[in-house]
């Protein structure tokens, strides 16, 4: 059996799992920077380098894959950037920085790419991501619901990789020169709650912006939005608003942060939310707030008493 690295000694350790470089700031930057800042062991995994995406202005086009097409070797360093200012220093590719390429959008060419994310083998992708869970052992994963959110490939396949890592890192049958089986706690999806989205619609209009989405009427044409009674968990994090619109701004080739709004390289306008939401779809939901959610993703799970130690240093790749 391989010899393990020594499990983070923080007391919290939270896992987060995205498809691209830049998605971890806009869905979860304000959590990611609150709490590792409290002294919580925060992984990333990344599971591509986001090749296939659109880029932001004249003077980076170059980069992209109808051209250069070495816009994935820059993300690294955009990724490495917002992850300083959120104050993360564990953040990692899945299988190492580019074993799996961005597929682009649904229906694309790329998606045929016998190196693309979404046609890599789900076992043997999930195997990377079980050495992670076993070595940081954290009792919180986050990560997609089961269509991405809103329906890209890598979304869809990064959830696929992270509820089957769930499940295989807690099974010690499994791969034991992984490490030591795992059982997470707590299992959230990334949500956004009708109401919220509903509000933020409306600062948008009194802003003067009237079509943050075209063709789109309203909230309840946006995909990946949840009614209110699904969302377990709202993690407040006001505080680091600045954080999150730094580490959104270091993602230059793809975000445009204005304000308390934020478009991407497709032009979709929208507001940055510095509280961000959750839905619980393993484990026991904690001390709950006035409004029936969650403010803790830990709330309820008993702490080992190893909070103050140093955490690892980050790994490229596992």
């Amino acid at each position: 059996m391989t010899a393990q690295p020594d499990a983070p000694s923080a007391a919290r350790r939270l896992l987060l799992v995205h498809a691209h470089p830049d998605d971890e700031s806009i869905g979860n930057g304000a959590t990611m920077a609150r709490y590792a800042a409290e002294g919580a062991h925060v992984t990333l995994v990344t599971c591509t380098l986001g090749e296939e995406g659109e880029v932001i202005g004249e003077e980076l086009a170059h980069l992209a894959a109808d051209r250069d097409d070495t816009l994935g070797v820059h993300r690294i360093d955009e990724l490495a950037a917002a992850m300083r200012e959120l104050g993360v220093s564990d953040h990692r590719f899945l299988g190492g920085p580019g074993r799996y390429r961005d597929s682009g959008m649904m229906g694309v060419d790329s998606n045929k790419r016998p190196d693309s994310f979404w046609q890599a083998d789900l076992d043997e992708t999930a195997s990377h991501l079980v050495a992670v869970t076993r070595e940081t052992r954290p009792q919180v994963l986050v990560t997609y619901d089961e269509n991405g959110g809103y329906g890209h490939p890598d979304h869809i396949q990064a959830h696929r990789v992270a509820m089957r890592a769930f499940e295989l890192a807690a099974d010690p049958e499994y791969r034991s020169d992984l490490g030591p089986a795992h059982a997470i706690a707590k299992v959230y999806w990334n949500c956004m709650p009708f109401s919220v989205l509903e509000a933020g619609f409306a600062a948008l209009r009194a802003a003067g912006r009237e079509s943050p989405f075209p063709g789109i009427a309203g909230p309840e044409d946006v995909p990946g939005v949840v009614a209110d009674e699904l969302v377990t968990a709202a993690v407040d994090g006001t505080a680091f608003t600045a954080l999150k619109g730094a580490a959104m701004r270091a993602h230059a080739t793809q975000i445009a942060v204005d304000g308390p709004f934020f478009s991407l390289s497709n032009d979709l306008g929208q507001p940055m939310p510095a509280t961000e939401y959750y839905r619980l779809v393993h484990g026991e939901a904690g001390q709950r707030g006035t409004n029936g959610w969650e403010t803790d993703l830990f709330a309820g799970l008993p702490l080992p008493e190893r909070a103050g130690a140093a955490a690892p240093a980050a790994q490229e790749g596992a």
